[in-house]
Parts: structure tokens; C-alpha cells; sequence
């Protein structure tokens, strides 16, 4: 299988399995319990804060590990509003954001939040305008991710968290497709990150929070997180989240360049006709976002059952609905279900990538009549 899905999951490194390793075949202590090996496996998570935190880059705060990026998002909401005065009772997003963020806020309303939902333009940014229209003194927090999952595009985040803290509010950032590929800018108090996004182990996450914009807990039991996240901690999970933060910090330049030259040569090898969905410029180019007019998207993944690629967020390929990025950039239902996605990265190579999209492209045309 060619595997061009990175938005959704990554391959597992080989450093960062053989990390976990030993922390799933033989120390498989409570990392909570006051025994040697209970301290040892303590020690070794602590070990791998500190890799994640440095991954992220910025000071004056502290990460605690949650079971996902999405429980680390809800906690963030939830918490956040549930400390908020009387007096600010709103949250401004963006409508692009992850199903995490926008149901979460959904659900929020119904508890009596007040919700306001930005547009984009055709690129898939938003407008700093209508941020600074929007967020006033009634917004406890503002909520925009740093890469989207579907097209890429990367949102000005320290310039939304600088007009978030102007108006006394915080700016929580969904940072799961940037993290450990891009630096994270300063300003956001909220940092959501995820490991199997970066070639580490699925189910587990993590939320940074700078000093004094801890949420309220989400979870309550016996406080074993930082007292405010309570669960047992899988030390194998951590541990391999810090391996493969460090290893993606230390490889970021050239995993970035490496993706830079996939998205020349996977353009190189469209015909005429595809069009990028969302702007090119301001985008992470380990997402690929491209549509042909009259595509069965769906047929087409059938048609190529051994290259890996999507219609969008992994999180909503079973709905049936076109996909609500598409929709807020101003795809109609029919362009938006003539549209895939294609994600590469650290262990993808070019000449496996030529292969995968040249099959796409030539099965593409095979639709339309138009195969050589």
C-alpha cells in the first residue's frame, strides 16, 4: 500500500516503537504507585513532558497528558467556560475549525454559551477584521486551529491570540496538524496537541496551559494528572508521545523541506483540470487538497484500493455529508464531493508519490472518458 492519509494517522516511528517497548513487555508498573517501579515509570512520563513541552516551544506553562487531542479540546473548552464570570458567557470560532472544537461549542450552547462562528474567504483564512468585530469583553475564549485538517491552510494564530488578550480573553489553539511540523507562534494560553499525528502512538494527547488558564478539571477521580486531570497514566503512551516529540523537533527542517518537494512533484504529475482546494501560500504543503470537476470521489478510493488517500477529516468520513471546509471556502456540494485529500510526510518517498498520483490521475480521466 502507497499511504498518503498523514492528516489522518501516521506510521509509527521505529525510534519511538522500540521506546514504548519496554514500558509494554516488562515495566508495566503504576506510574502513581509509591513503589521503585511505580517511581521509575513516574520518572520516565516526567521525561516526556518535558519532550512534548519543548516540542511546543513556549514558556510560562505546563502540559498535562489527556487520552486525545479531542478530550484535551472539550477539556479546554469546558473548562475554561465553566471558571468564566457571568459577564462572559461567549466563544468565538471559526468554521473550518475540527468536529472537536464546533461540537463541542454546539453542545456548549445548549448549556447557554453564546457561540459565534467566523467565515473564511476562498483560501480557507479568516479575516483579522472580523475577529476584531467579534471578540469584546462578553468572549471568554476564542478558538482557532494553527493547520486545518483538511486543505492545510495555517491561520494567523499570535495575531488572534494578541486581539483575544486585548478584549481580557484567552485564545485556545487546536495545534494537532501543526504541531511538530511547524513552529507553534506565541500568544495562545490553550495548546492541543496529539502524538499519532507526529509518528507516535494513537490514544493519547495532551493540553498545555500557560500559568493561570488552567481549565476547570473535565474528568474527576483521583487527580493523578497535575491534580486537575484524573485517570491512570500508560507510561508506554507517554513515553512514546516524548520519543516522537523529540524526534520531530529535531527533524522539523528536514521533514518540512521533504514535504516541500512531494507537493512540486505531486502537483507535477496532475493533467490540466485539477484545481487546489484553499490557498497556497499561507499552508502546511504536507496537505493536498485537489479537485476535478464531475470526480466520484468516493469511487475513486474504492476504484484504488491500494493507495491510501481521503475525502477529508478521517473524523467524518462515515457522515455523508460534503465536507464543512469545503463548504466554508465556497465549494458547492458537488465540488466538494469531487475533491481528495492527499497527506505525505517524513516516510513517504518521491518516487512512490509520483506512482500514487499519476494511478490517481490516470483512474481520475478513466471517469470522465478521458484515459489515454
Amino acid at each position: 500500500m502507497i499511504y498518503l492519509d498523514y492528516q489522518a494517522t501516521t506510521p509509527v516511528a521505529p525510534e519511538v516503537a522500540e521506546a514504548m517497548r519496554p514500558w509494554i513487555e516488562e515495566k508495566f508498573a503504576n506510574p502513581h504507585s509509591p513503589s521503585r517501579w511505580g517511581r521509575e515509570a513516574a520518572a520516565a512520563i516526567e521525561v516526556a513532558r518535558k519532550h512534548v513541552e519543548q516540542a511546543i516551544g513556549l514558556s510560562d506553562g505546563r502540559l498535562a497528558f489527556t487520552g486525545s487531542a479531542t478530550e484535551a479540546l472539550n477539556w479546554a473548552l469546558k473548562g475554561t467556560m465553566e471558571k468564566a464570570p457571568p459577564s462572559r458567557r461567549r466563544i468565538v470560532t471559526v468554521a473550518t475549525e475540527h468536529a472537536a472544537v464546533l461540537d463541542t461549542c454546539e453542545w456548549l450552547e445548549a448549556q447557554g454559551c453564546a457561540v459565534t462562528r467566523l467565515p473564511v474567504n476562498t483560501g480557507g483564512l479568516v479575516d483579522l477584521e472580523d475577529v476584531r468585530a467579534a471578540v469584546d469583553r462578553t468572549v471568554a475564549v476564542v478558538a482557532v486551529m494553527l493547520v486545518n485538517n483538511e486543505i492545510g491552510v495555517v491561520q494567523p494564530i499570535a495575531e488572534i491570540a494578541s486581539i483575544a488578550h486585548e478584549a481580557g480573553g484567552l485564545m485556545l489553539c487546536d495545534a494537532v496538524q501543526g504541531f511538530g511540523r511547524l513552529s507553534i507562534p506565541e500568544g495562545p494560553d490553550l495548546i492541543a496537541v496529539s502524538a499519532h499525528k507526529i509518528h507516535g502512538p494513537k490514544a493519547i494527547g495532551a493540553l498545555w496551559m500557560r500559568n493561570g488558564a488552567e481549565p476547570a478539571p473535565l474528568i474527576h477521580g483521583g487527580g493523578q494528572e497535575l491534580g486537575i486531570r484524573s485517570g491512570t497514566l500508560s507510561p508506554a503512551l507517554c513515553v512514546g508521545f516524548g520519543a516522537a516529540a523529540k524526534l520531530a523537533a529535531e527533524r522539523r527542517e528536514a521533514d518540512h523541506a521533504h514535504v516541500e518537494t512531494l507537493w512540486d512533484a505531486a502537483l507535477g504529475q496532475l493533467s490540466p483540470g485539477w484545481t487546489v482546494n484553499g490557498g497556497a501560500d499561507h499552508r502546511y504543503r504536507g496537505n493536498l487538497n485537489i479537485r476535478l470537476d464531475g470526480l466520484d470521489a468516493a469511487r475513486l478510493i474504492s476504484d484504488l484500493r491500494d493507495i491510501a488517500f481521503s475525502l477529508g477529516s478521517a473524523c467524518a468520513s462515515g457522515s455523508g455529508r460534503p465536507s464543512h471546509v469545503l463548504r466554508a471556502v465556497g465549494l458547492s456540494d458537488r465540488e466538494a464531493r469531487s475533491s481528495i485529500r492527499l497527506g505525505f510526510g517524513r516516510y513517504t518517498s518521491k518516487d512512490e508519490l509520483i506512482d500514487a498520483v499519476r494511478r490517481i490521475d490516470t483512474a481520475a480521466r478513466g471517469q470522465q472518458g478521458l484515459a489515454a
